[in-house]
This record gives C-alpha cells, sequence and structure tokens, in this order.
C-alpha cells in the first residue's frame, strides 16, 4: 500500500507540475497577445513603409528596364527600316525609276528654266516695244526732215 501511496503521491505531484507549466503557457501566450497588440500598430506600421519603399525602388527599376528596351527596341526597329528603304531604293534604281532626290533636282531646274524664259519673253517685249517707239520717233523726224526741202526747192 505504501507504493499506491508513493505512486499517488508522484501522480499529484506530475499533475501539479504539468498544471503549472500549462498556467504558465497560457500567461506567456496572453503577455504575448498584450505585447502584440501594442507594438502591432509599430510593428504593422513599420511593415507598410518598408513596403512602399521595396515597392518604389521595384517601380523605379522596371521603368528603367521598361525604358531601356524600348530604346532599343526603337533603335533595332529604326535601323531595319532603313535597310529596307535601302534594298527598296536600289531595285527602284535598277528599273530606271528616279528617287526624289532626282525629282527635286529636276524641279529646281525645271523652275530656273521657267525664270530664263521669262526673262527672255520680257525682253522680246520690250524690243517690238522700243522699236515701235523708235519707228514713231522716226516717223516724226522724217517729215520734218522732207518738208524741209520742198520749201527749199
Amino acid at each position: 500500500m505504501a507504493k499506491s501511496l508513493k505512486k499517488a503521491s508522484e501522480e499529484k505531484q506530475y499533475a501539479h507540475v504539468i498544471l503549472e507549466s500549462a498556467n504558465q503557457i497560457w500567461l506567456a501566450g496572453l503577455g504575448a497577445f498584450a505585447k502584440a497588440q501594442g507594438e502591432g500598430t509599430k510593428i504593422f506600421d513599420g511593415l507598410v513603409e518598408t513596403g512602399k519603399q521595396v515597392e518604389e525602388k521595384s517601380r523605379k527599376s522596371a521603368e528603367e528596364k521598361v525604358v531601356a528596351v524600348t530604346s532599343k527596341a526603337t533603335e533595332t526597329w529604326d535601323k531595319l527600316e532603313q535597310v529596307f528603304q535601302d534594298r527598296v531604293a536600289r531595285a527602284l534604281n535598277a528599273l530606271g525609276v528616279p528617287s526624289n532626290k532626282d525629282l527635286a533636282d529636276l524641279n529646281k531646274r525645271i523652275d530656273e528654266l521657267n525664270k530664263s524664259v521669262n526673262e527672255l519673253l520680257k525682253k522680246q517685249a520690250a524690243k517690238p516695244a522700243a522699236k515701235a517707239e523708235e519707228a514713231k520717233v522716226e516717223a516724226k523726224a522724217e517729215p520734218k526732215a522732207e518738208a524741209k526741202p520742198a520749201a527749199k526747192a
């Protein structure tokens, strides 16, 4: 019986230790909850601020990469377009089709010829007018010259 009393006493001690441990765990949990509740707002605000900073860095990095990729794509596209234009120009030249420069040069020459022709036309129009003036002057001068010798005779 002594063994059974000793065994019961040990079981009570274990139960008491287990209850005390459970109570301490419970109190520790309540303390952690209270501390988290008190400092939770500070921690939450700190996490939000850290998140904003990370987001800003990520956004800047992404924008820089987009600009770099866009620039490279545009540059590549421009080179491709220039190669295409050069090949088309060579093909058209081989077929005898005049280029824009050829047409511009031709238009310039046409304008110069038009100016020259207009100047010549003005000069020719001025010559008959001058000849008509000369003829009038000569016509007025001739009757006087003829009239004088007739008067002498």
